[in-house]
């Protein structure tokens, strides 16, 4: 069983603090399943997103825990690149997070990126 959004998003932004980064929500979604995005704005006018992978990437041998893949081709990308698509995002479904982590050495701090 996958945690729910809201506590997920909690365990990040202290792990990011941990880390030494400073993390925000930014935009609040659905308590029990929005869809996590992670936007690392490297503070040089560029950034890092990530959101949810596809369904296809799990199967039983890997566990149920969030996967994420890189959302733009180019990474890091111009900031409003990464606004653009999250903008997009938010009028698909406006149940979604938006997490901001601000990091000049952009680490993102997620467990699972899937390439």
């Amino acid at each position: 069983m996958r945690l729910k959004s809201s506590i997920w998003v909690q365990a990040y932004i202290r792990r990011c603090a941990i880390e030494g980064a400073y993390a925000v929500v930014r935009r609040r979604g659905a308590e029990e399943a929005g869809a996590v995005f992670v936007k690392v704005d490297r503070l040089d006018g560029t950034a890092d997103l990530f959101g949810p992978a596809p369904q296809s990437t799990f199967d039983d041998t890997q566990p149920v825990d969030r996967a994420f893949i890189a959302c733009l081709k180019a990474q890091p990308a111009e900031n409003a690149a990464a606004e653009s698509y999250l903008a997009s995002q938010m009028r698909f479904d406006p149940d979604i997070w938006i997490i901001e982590v601000e990091d000049k050495a952009g680490r993102n701090f997620l467990d699972r990126i899937v390439r």
